[in-house]
């Protein structure tokens, strides 16, 4: 059986850079093994591949768009900052109706998206970097450029697409 593949949304090179800061600042550094990132898929099918391939290449046509930051949010064990876009939301439906069969219950739940900055720390801590964000956050747009597929390596992951928005 082939390793399950991820799918995430790929932001522009200063919203990433400015979500991978404040991973990097929050984020057990032990246990921090990725990049700041949308999950958009948890767990498709590796041998699945080329259909989903196939399925982002057909989403991805389709102009880049804003991605507005909404807020804070806990994750219970972590913090994470929402977004609100339905172009995402969009883009997310379109590429679950392909993956149907493939989806585990995490993949098939409503998609609730959001960057986690922190996580696998405790409640308190979790609710002390909650209150210490929202007192200073300020909502703004990332600019959503495409979607990446990556390979689960149990742990860290292995870029193996990245497919930009097309500029229509």
């Amino acid at each position: 059986m082939t390793a399950p593949l991820v799918l995430t949304l790929v932001l522009g090179p200063d919203d990433q850079e400015r979500l991978d800061a404040l991973r990097r600042s929050h984020f057990p550094p032990e246990r921090n093994q990725l990049q700041a990132h949308v999950t958009m898929f948890h767990a498709l099918p590796g041998e699945h591949l080329p259909a989903v391939r196939d399925a982002v290449a057909q989403v991805c046509r389709r102009s880049p768009f804003a991605v507005p930051v909404t807020g804070v949010r806990s994750l219970g064990r972590g913090t994470a900052l929402t977004l609100a876009a339905p172009e995402l939301t969009q883009v997310r439906a379109e590429l679950a109706r392909e993956f149907s069969p493939w989806l585990t219950r995490q993949d098939a739940q409503r998609f609730n998206a959001h960057v986690t900055v922190q996580n696998f720390v405790t409640p308190d801590a979790a609710r002390s970097l909650v209150a210490r964000l929202s007192q200073s956050f300020q909502p703004w747009a990332a600019r959503a450029t495409g979607v990446a597929v990556h390979r689960y390596l149990g742990g860290p992951w292995e870029l193996l697409d990245e497919v930009a928005f097309a500029e229509v």
